[in-house]
C-alpha cells in the first residue's frame, strides 16, 4: 500500500575513511581529526569490515594515563585497561563490528543505532565488504521532505484507501511535517488505523484528526471532531 520506503543506500555516504588492523593509535587519532569523524571501520584484506574503532575506544589511554588501578578497578574495567595499553587498531577495535546493509530500511538502521547507542554504522554487502557508512544525520534526511510531497502520499496511500469518496470527504493538510485530516467519513473507527499508516510515511512529524462520522448532526450522540 505505501510507497517504497527509503533504504540505507539512498542516504549513506559512499566515500568512507577506514583503517587497517595494524593502524597505530596515533594514525587513528590523526585520521579522526582530519576527517572529523568519531569512529572508523577497521578493514581486512580487500575491504571486509572486521571491527570499528571509536573515540570511546581511545579514551582509556588518557583515562588511565597516570593512575595505578586497584584490584577492584582492574576487575571492573578490565576491557578499558586492556585498551589503555593498546597501540594498534586490532587491539582497540570493537569486534565483531555492528553493521547494516544497503537495502535495510532507515527505520531498521535507526533502531540498531538507538539500541546499541552508536552514532554511525558501516554499510556492508552480503560478503561483509564495506560499501559506505550511515550516520544519525543521514537517517534524519527524510524529515527534509516537502509538505506537499508528504500530503500527496497521505492522500494517495492512506486517505483514498481508508476513506474513499463518495462516502467520505477528507481534506489533507501538512505543515512542517504535521499532518492534519479534516472532514466527514463513514467510519471513524478507522482513525487509529489511519494514524498508524500516516506515522509510517517518511517525513511525518505528527498527525492530527478533525474527522466527523457522516450522518451525525451537531446535536446527536457521537457528533463532533474525532481526535487522537
Amino acid at each position: 500500500m505505501h510507497g517504497t520506503p527509503h533504504i540505507v543506500s539512498d542516504v549513506m555516504t559512499h566515500t568512507v575513511t577506514a583503517v587497517g588492523r595494524k593502524a597505530t593509535f596515533k594514525e587513528i587519532v590523526q585520521m579522526m581529526q582530519d576527517w572529523k569523524v568519531s569512529a572508523l571501520p577497521v578493514l581486512e584484506g580487500e575491504g571486509r569490515v572486521i571491527g570499528v574503532v571509536s573515540e570511546a575506544d581511545l579514551l582509556p589511554k588518557e583515562e588511565f594515563r597516570d593512575s595505578d588501578p586497584d584490584r577492584y578497578t582492574q576487575l571492573r574495567h578490565r576491557s578499558d585497561l586492556a585498551k589503555a595499553d593498546a597501540v594498534a587498531a586490532e587491539e582497540l577495535m570493537t569486534s565483531p563490528a555492528l553493521t547494516t546493509h544497503p537495502d535495510a530500511t532507515l527505520a531498521q538502521a535507526a533502531r540498531t543505532m538507538a539500541h546499541s547507542r552508536v552514532k554511525r554504522l558501516p554499510v556492508v554487502n552480503e560478503l561483509g565488504m564495506l560499501e559506505g557508512i550511515v550516520s544519525r544525520s543521514d537517517l534524519l534526511k527524510v524529515f527534509l521532505r516537502s509538505d506537499d510531497e508528504i500530503a500527496e502520499e497521505v492522500r494517495r496511500e492512506v486517505a483514498a484507501y481508508l476513506f474513499p469518496a463518495p462516502g467520505s470527504t477528507v481534506l489533507v493538510q501538512v505543515h512542517d511535517g504535521v499532518v492534519k485530516l479534516a472532514g466527514r467519513v463513514r467510519d471513524t473507527s478507522l482513525i487509529p488505523v489511519a494514524a498508524r499508516l500516516i506515522r509510517a510515511v517518511e517525513g511525518v512529524v505528527d498527525v492530527d484528526f478533525e474527522l466527523e462520522e457522516r450522518g451525525n448532526s451537531a446535536g446527536s450522540p457521537g457528533a463532533g471532531a474525532a481526535r487522537l
